[in-house]
């Protein structure tokens, strides 16, 4: 399995932990950086499986750090806030909010369900990782849960990528149907496929439509 990359926003406060040098010995491929503003330039570049804000360390919640990336980047990437235990933040604002103190391996627990890769089941084409036991895909920094049928979706096209697979073939396979008299929400589920997947999903690099036919995915 490959090292999941982890974007690190960390001070160097020497009362508070930091787990940089930690995550690295636990084979992650750590990205550091000491401010939101730094962080959120790089974000693209990095492509992170899970963002971690140590908030505590910077002297502050990180709130506004963690609205500020998600601002930057896809909703859909995971965000894990740590705080003081004396600076209780809403639960709502990161995937999780952790609080000192605790453990590396707590850290790593919490992390570990929105990492791909753990899976028995990966699928890898180009840049595109499909993860089909959790039914997460990681595309070019984009890091996304399916749904079943989107997940099923992706793997038809990918095992017949370069190639254009047929609407009413398409939506047979995904909808476990003969009937193909309607296919619009083919069009729906396509499109937030690409919403997972690409950096532009209104110029597509990866799902392309192939007008009167169908769709090809070329990765």
């Amino acid at each position: 399995m490959t090292k999941a990359t982890v974007l690190l926003v960390e001070g160097k406060r020497a009362d508070r932990p930091v787990f940089g040098p930690q995550l690295q010995k636990k084979d992650f491929a750590i990205h550091t950086f000491q401010s939101g503003s730094e962080a959120a330039a790089k974000l693209a570049d990095v492509g992170p499986d899970i963002i971690v804000v140590n908030g505590a360390s910077l002297a502050s919640t990180g709130v506004r750090i963690v609205q500020s990336l998600r601002a930057a980047h896809d909703q859909r990437l995971p965000i894990l806030l740590v705080v003081d235990s004396d600076k209780p933040v809403d639960s709502s604002v990161a995937d999780v909010v952790l609080y000192l103190p605790f453990t590396i391996q707590k850290l790593i627990n919490r992390m570990r369900p929105f990492l791909p890769g753990d899976g028995n089941n990966i699928i890898q084409a180009g840049p595109l990782r499909l993860d089909v036991e959790h039914r997460r895909v990681k595309c070019m920094g984009k890091n996304a849960r399916l749904t079943p049928r989107l997940s099923t979706l992706l793997q038809i096209l990918l095992q017949h990528r370069g190639e254009v697979v047929e609407r009413e073939d398409l939506f047979r396979r995904v909808w476990d149907t003969n009937y193909t008299g309607d296919t619009r929400t083919l069009d729906v589920h396509v499109s937030w496929l690409r919403r997972a997947i690409e950096v532009d999903p209104d110029n597509p690099k990866f799902l392309h439509t192939v007008r009167g036919v169908g769709y090809r995915l070329d990765v």
